[in-house]
């Protein structure tokens, strides 16, 4: 169904459409300048570079400058707490899983538990130093992390202790290299032993945390991954707010995706400990991080889309339609959040119950029938007829895609006033904050979209074509909407590697011609192991691999294999895609300065992929950022 749906929409393909594809802007904030600084993987490495150099006065050059530098990165950009569940499996949110997605991990969350903090981290590693250079590691209550350098003193190659969740490198007594996990074990003096000349101290969060490596019980080799990196696409008549705390507009109105702690009477995520937020006195500290109330929490997305059925515009965010009815599309590198209902306001979990509000709202005067999909048309599940204020929250919570289907045609539409209101959680950290004083803004829009197959195992399936999961092959095939020119196509699997990993090569392909020919995306990837190594291992692995396409039409298949007959658990695709006739961006700031709120704002007419750096303004002694806009002209 989900095919053929995406097949209709090449009808639309006429249409004069005017949106923004992928803007994203940065300030020159020191320590949290937004999400253009570290949205791809070649600008993260170059920001987190930049910051160790400007912070510890040594250039980035060989493998331990890298991984220290990543640590230091994530150590102020990313904390501890428990993620929202997401129905990984189609079980239901009450087996559901923390993310391993490493872009989903710090855009969508900005948080984490020890595990999937340091299975995301897995992804970060494939990229900076190569295939199966880390891997995440079992100690009594906790998942730490190591990372294999090479040259200088670690020669060959030696494993070096990388524990983001409890800020913690141990250094050899003369500082010249990091100690790896197996030779902490053995000797816990050696945490205390550790140099800190170079400006790091192990037990950054709490002096008691090291005390979890006494026993080393398994090794799971590259245990996360990365999927597409995160775009927005903003349709003509949308506009996104992200608010860098919890409260939205109002201040009390609170719709999260994780535990809820209630801390200081703020419902939601929340963490005491970390340097998150406090970035400046990580660096030769000589103390941990101390305990604040409120030092860490969430933000949120506000995604707010009013269709243009007058001028056509619509037609910009739609699968198909037809005389009597029109079907949306929305995708998010943020989550969908919610407010519990009120009978669980107070519990953890109350966002697994039913009766949550606030995720997804209607608006205007409408009365037709409303379906909602979040399979990809697969399945549709009635939600009565639409009215003003119809909420659908529990019909899309803890997800980043949703279709919407409404029981009625365009012109029927036209003049109803619908507006949808979709609000995501979003990770703090990257949101761009303003200085004290004048603040020079980057803008800057690639010009595409991303279509999902994925991340969840029911969103991958709507797009199979051949093999099955659960086996050692699976196709899935996707075809960008509204007969959109490909650019470039990202792929990931989750396998049963085996318990230890057994011998196989992987490879992800794809084919622009129905599977006539292919090329490859991922070849022969392996998991290495290299010791020592403890006496078990996880029996699972991950993979991941990106291609060009060159703005190819039409579908395109994506072919998961490995010869060593080892079955996929999960596969999921994606396709950026270019969105055409780009309008112009309307960027608003928002920030309180001596008790006054303020208020900035400027139009981007950029082409896409040129940065444009023209705007600055002052934002006065003492800016606190509460919110940034953007909003298609």
């Amino acid at each position: 169904m989900a095919r053929t749906m995406l097949v209709g929409v090449v009808a639309l393909a006429g249409a004069a459409l005017a949106g923004v594809g992928d803007p994203q802007l940065k300030t020159d904030h020191p320590w949290y300048p937004g999400e253009l600084s570290c949205s791809t993987w070649e600008r993260l490495f170059r920001t987190q570079a930049a910051l160790f150099e400007r912070v510890t006065g040594k250039k980035v050059a060989s493998d331990e400058d890298k991984a220290l530098a990543s640590w230091y990165w994530r150590n102020i950009n990313v904390h501890h707490c428990t993620q929202g569940p997401e129905d990984t499996w189609g079980k239901g949110l009450d087996q559901g899983e923390e993310t391993r997605e490493y872009w989903a991990g710090l855009f969508a969350y900005g948080f984490a538990l020890c595990y999937a903090d340091h299975h995301q981290m897995a992804a970060e590693f494939e990229k900076l130093l190569g295939p199966s250079r880390s891997r995440a590691m079992g100690v009594a209550g906790h998942t730490t992390f190591e990372v294999w350098l090479t040259g200088g003193p670690y020669g060959a190659g030696r494993w070096a202790l990388l524990d983001h969740d409890i800020s913690t490198v141990v250094f050899t007594p003369d500082g010249t290299r990091l100690m790896g996990l197996m030779e902490v074990s053995k000797d816990l003096a050696s945490v205390k032993r550790s140099s800190r000349e170079r400006g790091f101290i192990p037990a950054g969060l709490h002096p008691s945390d090291p005390d979890v490596y006494q026993q080393v019980k398994w090794a799971g080799y590259v245990t996360g991954y990365a999927g597409a990196p995160p775009l927005v696409h903003l349709r003509a008549g949308e506009s996104l707010r992200r608010y860098l705390k919890p409260g939205l507009d109002d201040g009390k109105t609170f719709a999260y995706w994780g535990i809820n702690y209630n801390a200081g009477g703020v419902p939601g995520p929340h963490r005491d400990r970390t340097w998150v937020n406090q970035p400046e006195k990580l660096y030769k500290a000589t103390r941990d991080c101390g305990s604040r109330l409120g030092q860490a929490r969430y933000g949120n997305a506000v995604f707010t889309y009013t269709p243009d059925f007058a001028a056509g515009k619509y037609r910009e965010g739609i699968i198909d339609e037809s005389d009597d009815h029109v079907t949306f599309e929305w995708q998010s590198p943020y989550i969908v959040a919610a407010t519990p209902p009120e009978a669980a306001a107070s519990e953890q979990w109350g966002i697994r119950k039913p009766g949550c509000t606030g995720g997804l709202v209607l608006k205007g005067k409408m009365t037709c029938p409303v379906e909602v999909s979040t399979d990809q048309g697969a399945t549709w599940h009635k939600a009565g007829d639409a009215k003003d204020g119809l909420d659908l929250t529990d019909r899309v919570k803890g997800n980043y895609q949703y279709w919407i289907r409404l029981g009625a045609g365009a012109k029927a539409l036209a003049g109803s006033g619908l507006t949808m209101v979709t609000v995501c959680q979003c990770s703090q950290t990257v949101i761009p904050r303003l200085k004290a004083g004048v603040n020079k803004v980057t803008f800057e829009a690639t010009g595409n979209a991303i279509l999902a197959a994925g991340p969840n195992v029911a969103q991958a399936k709507a797009h199979l074509v051949e093999g099955a999961f659960d086996s050692p092959r699976v196709t899935l095939e996707l075809a960008a909407p509204r007969k959109a020119r490909a650019m470039h196509v990202y792929a990931a699997a989750w396998i049963s590697c085996g318990a230890p990993p057994r011998p196989s090569d992987y490879n992800i392909d794809c084919s622009t011609d129905g599977g006539k020919t292919w090329k490859p995306v991922l070849n022969g990837w392996k998991v290495i192991q290299r010791p020592p190594e403890p006496g078990d291992w996880w029996s699972q692995t991950f993979n991941q691999g990106d291609a060009p396409l060159g703005g190819v039409q039409g579908p395109v298949r994506v072919r998961f294999s490995n010869t060593g007959n080892r079955p996929y658990r999960k596969a999921e695709a994606y396709l950026a895609y270019a969105v055409e006739n780009t309008s112009p961006l309307k960027a608003t700031f928002a920030w309180k300065d001596g008790g006054q709120v303020k208020q900035a704002s400027h139009v981007y007419r950029a082409a896409a992929g040129e940065a444009d750096a023209s705007w600055s303004f002052d934002a006065g002694a003492a800016p606190e950022t509460l919110w940034v806009e953007y909003s298609t002209e």
